[in-house]
């Protein structure tokens, strides 16, 4: 056993170890005809729109009684497919000369998932997005041709995660003080595109993003990891695009200089459109809202409806959220339920840490809409001042769609 690990294990919190659950892997497995075979959990039509490698949440089917996002629920995005991996033989591979002792990836630190559980576990609720969620209203909304899945909002979710923190883990191990850079590599088969062989999924982020609320996550609301959500384990980067939390973490390599990959030089990141060719790749999200009803919606006339929604940022808390239920006529202000109704989990600590990375649910009353044709709008502000706006700048890849969008009405 390597010195680095035995001083982890030496070092950790006295907890129980929670039962690794290689069984809930190959479970659920859906026949061939249901759809998409790289997703291995089932995909209802009433529930999914099924893109093939990825696959989207209605979110008209959304339960505005529920606060959290259940993984059965939750969008799918993936590269290649899910892969299925043994809990019992799974390791979590860390090297690179950001090490206190320096180790090549030959030589990298190994731990295994009881390993990491036996360190102080915590429990983070965030934001769960991909960087297109929105994509489809360029098109539709500002008349603009973009690349990509044409996702309309449902690429989204809130997930009360639970892990061990990467700056528990990094702290153990021994940080050079020069670090800056740390690549995460996930298990999943290599991507390919065209004739080009990109490698596996792999981002790299800052040291300093490491070590303020990175989680390496083995759970979701209190269950294990759904295999198409990173079973066994996967990065979690709160508040940043959904790439940067790379599922079925299989490697962490901790380096002195600035780390690389095809997912932050040629992949998510702004070209085209509006912006320059230099632009730096994408990390944080944006401001977004989204109402909570059919896209278009029909209600009925001569009844008053409250309706509801929900504001997210990756930056910061919702500040309010603005609505116009006659197209951007008149506005007013909405009511946030700021309660966040998951703390169900009483045995486990709330980290400190968990800084209101959640959506913020919104509603506003309609007293008895007259026949006709409407268009809903919400604009969301968050607490570091960031705004929705009315358009989106233009890019080629239909990133961070966050413009208010024009959601249509009928009352009948």
């Amino acid at each position: 056993m390597p010195t680095s690990r035995r001083s982890v294990l030496a070092s950790a919190a006295a907890a129980p170890i929670a039962s690794t659950v290689a069984s809930t892997v190959g479970q659920a497995q859906r026949p061939a005809a249901a759809g998409a075979p790289s997703i291995v959990k089932p995909l209802p039509p009433e529930r999914f729109v099924d893109f093939g490698t990825n696959a989207e949440m209605r979110w008209d089917s959304v339960d505005p009684r529920r606060y959290l996002t259940p993984q059965a629920d939750l969008f799918v995005r993936n590269h290649t497919a899910t892969p299925t991996i043994d809990a019992a033989t799974y390791r979590l591979r860390v090297f690179g000369d950001g090490l206190r002792e320096a180790r090549s990836e030959a030589d990298a630190v190994s731990l295994s998932l009881r390993d990491l559980r036996r360190l102080p576990r915590t429990r983070l609720t965030a934001v769960h997005e991909c960087t297109g969620n929105g994509r489809s209203f360029f098109a539709s909304q500002q008349g603009q041709t973009v690349s990509g899945t044409a996702w309309r909002l449902g690429s989204v979710g809130t997930v009360e995660w639970e892990g061990v923190r990467l700056r528990t883990v990094l702290r153990r191990l021994g940080l050079d003080r020069d670090a800056v850079s740390i690549m995460a590599t996930g298990l999943d088969d290599p991507f390919r595109s065209g004739t080009t062989d990109y490698g596996r999924v792999r981002r790299p982020f800052p040291v300093t993003k490491g070590l303020d609320d990175a989680l390496l996550a083995w759970g979701a609301n209190g269950q294990p990891l759904l295999p198409d959500h990173g079973f066994p384990l996967r990065l979690v980067l709160p508040g940043w695009i959904g790439i940067a939390s790379i599922k079925w973490l299989g490697s962490l390599e901790v380096a002195t200089r600035e780390l690389t990959s095809p997912w932050n030089t040629t992949f998510y990141r702004m070209t085209g459109g509006d912006y320059p060719a230099d632009s730096p790749p994408l990390t944080v999200n944006p401001v977004r809202s989204a109402w909570e009803l059919p896209l278009p919606a029909i209600l009925a006339a001569g009844r008053t409806h409250t309706l509801t929604g929900r504001a997210w940022s990756g930056a910061a808390p919702i500040a309010r959220v603005d609505v116009s239920l006659d197209g951007g006529a008149t506005w007013r202000r909405a009511d946030l339920d700021d309660r966040h109704p998951h703390g169900h989990h009483g045995h486990h600590r709330r980290d400190r840490g968990d800084r209101g990375h959640g959506w913020t649910q919104f509603s506003v009353r309609w007293p008895k809409p007259r026949p006709g044709s409407y268009q809903l709008l919400a604009r969301a502000t968050d607490r570091a001042g960031r705004t929705q706006p009315d358009v989106s700048p233009l890019n080629a890849q239909g990133y961070f769609f966050d413009a208010v969008v024009k959601h249509p009405v009928t009352v009948v």
